[in-house]
């Protein structure tokens, strides 16, 4: 999958693209099925708010082989080889999970802050790519982007330690309100919240300022974001563990298009 010049033009002026339906039914029961046999267990890569909910399963992709197929699949590979003009390698995936009733915040920041504060990454040439493994609907803490935030650099940041059970480096009041005020232009919102069904992709830059608020809802929201880094961008620095931030710099071969779907139909996963 490669993206046409008119997503490329979105993406430098938004800070990010997205595509319903990237993904069939039938992959993504396969793919909830193995989230939600994650979420269950018990290692040191699975994350939880104050309240034992699960909140992010590190680096599942190096213990489960279903989602060792989604972070070489070439629907999320592909169009990052052409943004970048270069082979990438596994930065860091994630399972985010906004528990019914129990998902936690996540406060406005940039990810490349985080990249390149703590694991010394040299440029913003690596970015997320968010495949919606529940309906993401207004109501459930989907992702907020403040559009076209990507142009100005990294931003100061405080180290939050506190607010919640994830150490991260955010934004203040101030320049959060300066951006969305910046972003609105009479025809577009400062703030928007890309909501879909299950399969559906959202790949956004690695400086677009986003957050996402708790979810009080009965409706659970998972996430797997697979971030991806142009090889010759390989961190240089090695704070964090290696299951948070990968040091295998090992270019991505992508798999075939339907390994998900034979996997599932060898495995006897219905879809739902």
């Amino acid at each position: 999958m490669k993206l046409t010049a008119e997503q490329l033009k979105a993406f430098d002026e938004q800070g990010y693209v997205f595509f319903p339906d990237c993904f069939s039914e039938f992959e993504i029961a396969l793919l909830r099925q193995e989230a939600e046999n994650i979420l269950r267990l018990n290692r040191p890569e699975i994350w939880r708010e104050k309240t034992g909910a699960p909140r992010t399963a590190f680096a599942a992709h190096t213990f489960s082989d279903v989602f060792g197929l989604l972070a070489r699949h070439p629907r999320l590979v592909v169009p990052l080889q052409q943004l970048f003009g270069e082979d990438v390698y596994v930065h860091q995936f994630k399972l985010n999970a906004k528990a019914a009733f129990e998902g936690d915040v996540w406060q406005w920041h940039q990810d490349y802050g985080t990249w390149q504060r703590d694991d010394g990454m040299p440029e913003a040439r690596a970015m997320n790519i968010a495949v919606f493994l529940d309906e993401v609907m207004p109501i459930n803490g989907p992702l907020l982007l403040i559009p076209k935030s990507h142009k100005q650099g990294v931003f100061e940041a405080g180290h939050d330690t506190l607010t919640t059970s994830y150490p991260l480096w955010t934004l203040d009041k101030d320049t959060v309100t300066r951006l969305v005020c910046e972003a609105e232009d009479g025809s577009s919102a400062g703030i928007v919240a890309p909501t879909g069904k299950p399969g559906s992709v959202l790949m956004f830059h690695g400086n677009l300022v986003h957050a996402s608020p708790p979810n009080i809802t009965p409706y659970p929201r998972k996430i797997v974001y697979l971030t991806l880094c142009a090889v010759s961008n390989h961190i240089t620095k090695f704070n964090r563990a290696e299951w948070i931030a990968h040091r295998d710099f090992t270019p991505i071969a992508p798999v075939d298009d339907g390994a998900l779907a034979d996997y599932a139909r060898a495995h006897q996963v219905a879809a739902e």
